[in-house]
C-alpha cells in the first residue's frame, strides 16, 4: 500500500468510510462490516474514518472492537460538531468550547481508547468564532487525547483564522467527478497551509459506480432519496455523467470506481480520498484504484466531458447546503 502525508500525518493513500456501516445508507450487517475492517487492514489500509453523528454514536461502537485490536497499525479519524441528545434527537452544530471537550470524553469512551489521531469538527458553527473552537481542540492535543486536527466543509476563510490558532491537519470536504467546488481557492488555501485534504464522497455517493440505475435502486429508508442529484430530471441527467465514466472506464479495462477514484488520486500527492463501503467485495474493488495510471491526455478527456459543475442538482438538500463552506 502507497502512503500520503496529511499536514504530517502519515497514512495509508486511500482510506475507509466507516459512515454507511451504520447510517444513512439501507442494508447493514455488521458482521459483514466487521469483515470489511479486517479486509481493508489485509490490504493495507491504515485510515479508518468515522463520526460521532454516524448512528448516534453506534458506528464509533462499532469500530471499537477492531480499533482496540489494531492499535498501533491504523490511524483513526473521528468528528464532533453535529450534536444529538441522550435520546438520539439532532439538536444542531455546537462548537462551543466545553461542547469539543465532553463531545471528545465521549468518543473515546465509546472507542475505548486513550488518544484520537486526527480530531475533526464535522461542520463550523457559525455562532461560535472558530478561534474559540479550534482553541478548545488544541487543548484536547496539550492534554494526550487528540494528536492532529482537522476541519470539515470550513471556507477557505475560515481555514486561514483556524490555522492562526493551531496546525491544522487536514480538511475534509466532497470532492469526486461530480463535486469539484473545491478545486481554485479551496484547495490553492490547504496548500499555502500546509493542510492535507480529504475528500469523502469520492464516488458520488455510490452513483458513479454504475450500479445505481433507476431511484428505485434505494431503499425507502436510504438519505440519498432526499439529494437532489438522486431526484426526477437530475437523476436523468446524471446517469447520462455516468454512462461517459463507463466508457472511460472500459478504455482502461477498469471499472466505474476504479476510474472515479484514480481520478481523485491523480489531483495530487496530499489528498487521500476516503471512499466508504460496508461490504468487501466493493472494498477489494476501490483498492484497484491504485493500480489504475491516467495520462495526462486521459486526465484531459475527463476534463472536457466532466467539467466542473456537470453535475445536475445540488450536492446537498437545502439545509444540508447552509452547512458546507462556512
Amino acid at each position: 500500500m502507497k502512503t500520503r502525508t496529511l499536514g504530517g500525518l502519515t497514512v495509508s493513500a486511500i482510506g475507509l468510510g466507516c459512515m454507511g456501516m451504520s447510517d444513512f445508507y439501507a442494508g447493514r450487517d455488521e458482521a459483514e462490516a466487521l469483515a470489511t475492517l479486517d479486509r481493508a487492514l489485509e490490504h493495507g489500509i491504515t485510515f479508518f474514518d468515522t463520526a460521532d453523528m454516524y448512528g448516534m454514536g453506534d458506528n464509533e461502537m462499532l469500530l471499537s472492537r477492531f480499533v482496540q485490536a489494531n492499535r498501533s497499525a491504523i490511524v483513526l479519524a473521528t468528528k464532533f460538531g453535529n450534536e444529538f441528545s441522550a435520546d438520539r434527537k439532532r439538536l444542531g452544530v455546537n462548537g462551543k468550547p466545553s461542547y469539543v471537550k465532553s463531545a471528545c470524553d465521549a468518543s473515546l469512551k465509546r472507542l475505548g481508547i486513550d488518544t484520537i489521531d486526527l480530531y475533526y469538527q464535522h461542520r463550523v458553527d457559525p455562532n461560535v468564532p472558530i478561534e474559540d473552537t479550534v482553541g478548545a481542540m488544541a487543548e484536547l492535543v496539550k492534554a494526550g487525547k487528540v494528536r492532529h486536527l482537522g476541519l470539515s466543509e470550513a471556507s477557505p476563510a475560515t481555514l486561514r483564522r483556524a490555522a492562526k490558532i493551531h496546525k491544522i491537519s487536514a480538511l475534509q470536504t466532497e470532492y469526486s467527478l461530480w463535486s469539484r467546488d473545491p478545486e481554485g481557492e479551496l484547495l490553492d488555501t490547504v496548500r499555502d497551509l500546509g493542510i492535507g485534504f480529504v475528500p469523502y464522497s469520492p464516488l458520488g455517493r455510490g452513483f458513479l459506480t454504475g450500479a445505481i440505475t433507476r431511484p428505485d435502486d434505494l431503499e425507502a429508508d436510504d438519505w440519498r432519496r432526499n439529494n437532489p442529484r438522486f431526484q426526477g430530471e437530475n437523476f436523468a441527467l446524471n446517469l447520462k455523467l455516468v454512462d461517459q465514466v463507463k466508457q472511460l472506464a472500459a478504455a482502461k479495462a477498469c471499472t466505474p470506481s476504479q476510474l472515479a477514484l484514480a481520478w481523485v488520486l491523480a489531483q495530487g500527492e496530499d489528498i487521500v480520498p476516503i471512499p466508504g463501503t460496508k461490504r468487501r467485495r466493493y472494498l477489494d474493488e476501490n483498492v484497484g484504484a491504485l493500480d489504475v495510471t491516467l495520462t495526462a491526455d486521459d486526465l484531459a478527456t475527463i476534463d472536457r466531458l466532466m467539467p466542473p459543475g456537470k453535475a445536475a442538482g445540488a450536492r446537498y438538500p437545502e439545509a444540508g447546503l447552509r452547512a458546507v463552506n462556512l
